[in-house]
């Protein structure tokens, strides 16, 4: 009988080493000389040793199949069980486990409700952590067991719950290390690093020396805040207790937290006086590397792994594109790729396609993202805006609108980096009813409420922006006023849709009013500005915040702000202060000069726009062809032809920039407007296109001039067949009939055309006669007639 009793000793030692050691094969031959000695129904505690050392070293399925063979199944073979789930993160399985411990009619123990709420913890299931917490304090087991104690702090602190785990840990009758660790870490693991960092502090103050799980918690709440000084405060405390060498999860934490605080100097250091430098130290520093924009230096450590002979896992692939990321590295992320797709690898990691997918989007290879993305057997939050995101980047917008919707008929709920994706591309496409949809959802999730002020503003912003785009500008001014905080973007964003919206007094309401709020006006808002006052020919007021941002000193500092500057004097007519403006400061491009021209072009100086344009020259900077539809613009207002066709061959031949409508339709007008009818025609001829009613309008308005009824009626009847409902037309041609024929002659004239168009009805006045007359197409039913001031339109030359 002893010797059976020492027998069963001897096999549970050796069971309990092999768990320790996590030595399968040694545990496969302890088990079949079990099996062959018959110990395991002769004793319980051989079978729940076995089951215990299987659950702990992973096999899970042969513990799973042991205790199924027992016949006296007993609550610690249960708790072997149970406890192995929960200790392989697979608590949802623990949890139903327990279920089936109950129908066995087993009564838990203490040990049973540790490995639940262990099971729990893992997977966040904080009401069944709840409901097991109840359950304790039923059965009266609360207060008794320090081990259970903690557990119960463990479990509300994992599943964010700190307020809780905080109040338990005050109930407890007495702490230990576990107990400040579960504290600790919770803080810590939930972004909270100065509570975290404040534990530690009163832990040790109560005598109680930290090991080293709790010097990895406080160090990952440093690297949470950056809070380096505490850091190497730590790592001190490290090197005098001796346990970077003994703790190589310990070095790698440290490691990671200089990483995190960009201090790599240390981190590599710790690095190299780690005992064992293990695929997961490469990757803490790969990762580092990455999270800070050193992709050179990620690739770099990546690539001297490799020379190391180690193989690089998941976890280093996803580390390396994310550097790719960070560098545009294109073609080395599709190697990347390439060596992903031989290992097999990215079937089994969600996060490895996503960061693939999040790869190609942000180098601008979309369509390959998409594809990555249908490939990937299971998809997630993470894989939607990766891709949505290189949508919004690099377009088209429509895209961006189709993976929104595809993503919630997979059951996804947007974040706020859908969000803000998906109203920049409504934004662009002027797709309001999209934009409503957005926000209806936003506000019924309270995005924009005063508790998620880390997101409110972003998405305020976004949702301003995008109604302004889109013109909804009452509706932007009204989610201004219900944000809890506003700021410079969202005022920018709205005094921006109102300048483009051609409102600029309105614009200029807002200014003022962001500023009786206290909100300081930006370099953006400047530009705003002075786009409204240029708009709205409000000088003195444009003038008055020039001379205001001249004190501020600001003006040399942007060039979009002075270009902005230049255009306002130059549309309010004030040309030579915008030359002045322009010339005051050495940096200049394009824009400006564009901006000049664009004013001597308005004002009809063809002198002054020459010389620009020949100073502009003599500064270096090249033309482009908006200038040259500036200058030939200014030539034909001011009839300067003989200029204005040196400038358009300048710009064929020296500078190689094809005609567009707008260089056609100034030589067009050029020449017409210089009565050369005939050039203006050939010119016509020899457009690549002839269907703009621009170019026809400017030449029949040279034909009333000129008097020229042929080319007149060959210009009018080319225009209405490209634009046959232009009314404009037909006031201009009237104005030429009427100043030869009888206004009865006219008017049958034009009658038979409007007869033969698809017009509709309208009305026009003639500055020869002030009757009204209407031309009906009576194929065309409209509610109302519209009346047309031919020389209101500007229409009578």
């Amino acid at each position: 009988m002893e010797s059976c009793v020492w027998g069963r000793k001897f096999y549970v030692s050796l069971l309990r080493v092999c768990t320790q050691k996590k030595d399968l094969c040694t545990g496969f031959r302890v088990h079949a000389d079990i099996l062959k000695r018959a110990l395991i129904e002769e004793s319980s505690y051989v079978a729940t040793t076995l089951i215990n050392m299987y659950a702990k070293c992973g096999e899970l399925v042969k513990a799973n199949l042991l205790l199924d063979g027992l016949s006296n199944r007993d609550v610690f073979a249960w708790n072997a069980l149970i406890g192995g789930y929960a200790q392989q993160g697979r608590g949802e399985e623990a949890l139903k486990l327990y279920e089936l411990m109950q129908s066995d009619s087993i009564p838990p123990d203490e040990v049973t409700f540790t490995c639940l709420l262990k099971a729990s913890g893992s997977i966040g299931a904080v009401v069944r952590g709840e409901e097991v917490h109840d359950e304790i304090v039923r059965r009266g087991l609360f207060g008794k067991d320090i081990v259970l104690g903690n557990a119960l702090v463990d479990m509300y602190a994992k599943c964010g719950i700190l307020s809780k785990a905080q109040e338990i840990f005050d109930e407890l009758p007495s702490t230990n290390v576990v107990s400040w660790n579960a504290l600790i870490g919770g803080y810590a693991q939930h972004g909270h690093g100065k509570e975290a960092l404040s534990c530690f502090e009163a832990m040790q103050s109560r005598g109680i020396s930290p090991d080293a799980v709790t010097f990895a918690c406080a160090l990952k709440a440093c690297s949470s805040i950056q809070a380096i000084k505490k850091g190497e405060e730590i790592h001190d405390a490290i090197s005098k207790q001796g346990l970077l060498h003994k703790d190589a999860v310990l070095g790698n934490v440290l490691m990671d937290m200089y990483a995190k605080c960009g201090v790599f100097i240390k981190a590599r250091k710790v690095f190299l006086e780690l005992t064992v430098q293990s695929i997961i130290s490469w990757n803490t520093l790969i990762a580092g590397y990455a999270q800070h924009g050193k992709g050179e230096e990620a690739l770099a450590c990546f690539e001297e792994m490799q020379d190391k002979g180690i193989t690089p896992n998941a976890i280093t692939f996803t580390c390396a594109l994310k550097a790719c990321t960070t560098v545009g590295a294109l073609d080395r992320g599709q190697d990347l790729h390439d060596e992903i797709s031989r290992q097999g690898l990215l079937h089994n990691s969600l996060a490895l396609g996503n960061a693939l997918i999040e790869m190609y989007s942000k180098c601008g290879v979309v369509a390959k993202a998409q594809a990555i993305l249908d490939e990937l057997p299971t998809r997630n939050l993470g894989s939607w805006n990766a891709l949505i995101t290189g949508y919004s980047q690099f377009g088209p917008d429509e895209d961006v609108l189709k993976c929104f919707n595809k993503m919630q008929c997979e059951g996804l709920e947007p974040s706020v980096l859908t969000f803000l994706c998906v109203l920049k591309s409504c934004a662009r496409l002027g797709a309001l009813d999209k934009g409503n949809e957005i926000y209806d959802e936003i506000m019924r999730r309270g995005l924009l409420d005063k508790d998620y002020v880390e997101f409110n503003q972003c998405l305020g912003n976004a949702l301003v922006d995008m109604y302004a785009k889109c013109g909804a500008l009452a509706k932007a001014m009204h989610i201004i006023s219900e944000l809890p905080v506003g700021d410079v973007v969202s005022w920018n964003a709205i005094i921006g849709g109102y300048s483009q919206q051609g409102q600029g007094e309105s614009a200029l309401e807002c200014f003022e009013l962001m500023q009786r709020k206290g909100i300081v006006p930006d370099a953006v808002t400047y530009t705003y500005i002075f786009k409204a006052c240029g708009n709205i020919g409000a000088l003195d007021k444009g003038t008055e915040i020039h001379n205001e941002i001249m004190e501020q000193r600001i003006l040399e500092k942007d060039i979009v702000l002075r270009n902005a500057v230049v255009d306002m004097y130059s549309k309010c007519g004030a040309t030579s202060k915008a030359r002045q403006v322009l010339e005051a400061v050495p940096l200049q491009d394009v824009v400006s000069w564009n901006a000049l021209l664009g004013g001597y072009a308005q004002q009809g100086h063809g002198r002054g726009a020459l010389d620009c344009f020949e100073s502009m020259q003599n500064s270096g900077i090249a033309p482009n062809a908006i200038t040259f539809s500036c200058v030939l613009a200014a030539c034909s207002h001011s009839g300067l032809l003989e200029e204005g066709q040196m400038c358009f061959l300048d710009m064929c031949t020296n500078y190689r920039i094809v005609p567009d409508l707008e260089h056609y339709t100034c030589i067009v007008d050029l020449f017409a407007r210089a009565g050369h009818i005939n050039k203006a025609v050939a010119m016509i001829e020899k457009m690549p296109s002839s269907t703009y009613p621009t170019v026809w309008a400017a030449l029949l308005g040279a034909c009333r001039k000129w008097g020229d009824m042929n080319i007149a009626r060959w210009a009018f009847l080319h225009a209405i067949e490209i634009s046959a409902g232009d009314a404009p037309l037909y006031v201009c041609m009237y104005n030429i009939y009427t100043a030869r024929d009888t206004q009865e002659d006219t008017k049958s004239y034009l009658e038979n055309l409007m007869y033969s168009s698809s017009c509709k009805s309208k009305i026009f006045s003639s500055q020869y006669s002030p009757t009204l007359f209407e031309f009906r197409d009576e194929s065309l039913a409209c509610p109302k007639p519209y009346y047309w001031n031919a020389s209101l339109a500007g229409y009578s030359i």
